[in-house]
């Protein structure tokens, strides 16, 4: 054995020398930080630290809630620019008002990889935590309240995720502001168990890959769960609850699993499949919006199997003349207006199921004509496709409806949450997004 080895390995058994430093409320947290050696705790006491601050080598931060980092209303509160820092209990507010800028109250820079944000309270700061190229980060436990300005685009997200692969987000708390999680061109990310409520969108999804949002809960927001541009993504298990506009949107998303979620409540659209091909939908139960799903532009090789529509007002919109066959494997969809009767009590009902009909075509592609509905002449199109099926133009068709629903469970205190903003949308409160405009995404 050479020396230099002996040396490095009686290195290596000494016992780490990181310290735990009690830090009194006041202005000296920077000088604190600057103090440390690397590995440090820095204990923070129950009262006011002015910011903002920046940490550049690897230190916990530990407090409790009623030690507050205040950034005084310039710039981001605390900034991570090195590995492994954690932060941890206590509370941050006050950033800048530069969404330009992305004014934060915690920024994770690029190579400030493996952060641990865990526990902490954020108010009033433009964007809650700012994950901004570091790898590997971890959001965790967190209570995120953001701004409340009259415009809903001029404030911030909860979390914002760029370039910043292996992200993990789990049990947070995000209310108000903009977006609860904007995720942008990253991958491999995990938002799980997460509580989104009074947003913009719960999740919203550009050029985000192989990576998975289950299990999250949104609440009134005007849109749940929008995927968009992201390719082989996880879509489990999420439920969406007086939600506005749509429950799910997949907007040119390819290879997506979607299954386990719960869309309910007055939703406009409960599913919005635009340009996206090759999804796996199924297992998901879509009840009382206005359109169960609506299907358009081309989509391709989807499969559903296994869902639930009920009591939509309209079940399907499609406006195309191709056969779309929605069943797998003998096994389709419940739908709950489909009078069906199961003669062999397999499960699955003897008739096939046409959610819609050529006048359905006409009255989505000419609004106009809904002035003829109740006419002899459009009632007897109808009569004639539902006993003459081959005139039908194409469309959905289930070959094997299923006689019975899936049942998705919420819990008592979520459908509190619900019950609270039962009817919010039919007063008119719309901010000023329009979930159609791709350019204020």
């Amino acid at each position: 054995m050479t020396l230099r080895l002996a040396l490095a390995l009686c290195l290596l058994a000494l016992p780490a020398l990181a310290e735990q430093r009690a830090v009194a409320p006041g202005p000296g947290l920077a000088a604190a930080i600057a103090g440390a050696a690397p590995g440090d705790v820095l204990l923070l006491q129950g009262g006011d630290y002015p910011g903002p601050v920046r940490i550049d080598r690897p230190l916990t931060l530990r407090g409790p809630r009623e030690a507050r980092v205040d950034g005084l209303g310039q710039g981001t509160v605390i900034t991570i620019a090195a590995p492994d820092v954690a932060l941890e209990g206590f509370s941050v507010t006050g950033s800048g008002n530069a969404n330009a800028d992305l004014d934060s109250g915690v920024k994770i820079l690029k190579g400030a990889d493996r952060a641990r944000i865990s526990g902490l309270l954020l108010q009033d700061n433009m964007h809650g935590i700012d994950v901004h190229g570091g790898r590997d980060a971890q959001v965790t436990g967190n209570v995120i309240e953001g701004r409340r300005n009259p415009r809903m685009n001029d404030r911030g997200n909860g979390i914002y995720i760029w370039n910043s692969p292996g992200t993990v987000v789990t049990g947070n708390s995000v209310r108000w502001g903009r977006d609860g999680i904007f995720s942008n061109t990253s991958r491999k990310g995990l938002y799980r168990g997460n509580l989104f409520r009074d947003l913009r969108f719960a999740v919203h999804y550009m050029y985000t890959h192989d990576s998975e949002v289950s299990d999250n809960i949104s609440i009134g927001n005007h849109l749940g769960f929008a995927i968009m541009f992201s390719d082989r993504v996880k879509v489990q298990g999420n439920r969406s609850l007086g939600d506005r506009e749509h429950g799910v949107m997949l907007n040119f998303a390819n290879s997506a699993d979607v299954s386990g979620n719960l869309v309910r409540g007055g939703t406009k659209k409960c599913l919005f499949i635009y340009n996206a091909h090759k999804n796996l939908i199924w297992g998901n139960r879509f009840e009382g919006c206005g359109i169960g799903i609506h299907f358009t532009a081309g989509s391709e090789r989807n499969v559903l199997t296994g869902n639930a529509f009920i009591g939509n007002a309209e079940q399907v919109k499609y406006v195309g003349t191709r056969l779309l066959e929605w069943s797998f494997k003998g096994r389709g969809n419940y739908w709950s207006d489909h009078p069906a009767f199961d003669l062999n009590g397999d499960g699955i009902a003897d008739s096939v199921f046409r959610p819609n009909d050529l006048m359905d075509h006409i009255l989505w592609s000419q609004p106009a004509a809904r002035l003829l509905t109740g006419a002899p002449s459009v009632q007897l199109i109808r009569w004639s496709q539902s006993n003459f099926p081959a005139t039908l133009p194409g469309g959905v068709v289930d070959s094997a409806p299923l006689m019975a629903p899936l049942t998705l469970p919420v819990s008592a205190d979520i459908a509190a949450m619900e019950a609270e903003v039962a009817g919010r949308w039919a007063k008119g409160n719309f901010d000023d997004f329009n979930p159609d405009d791709l350019g204020s995404h």
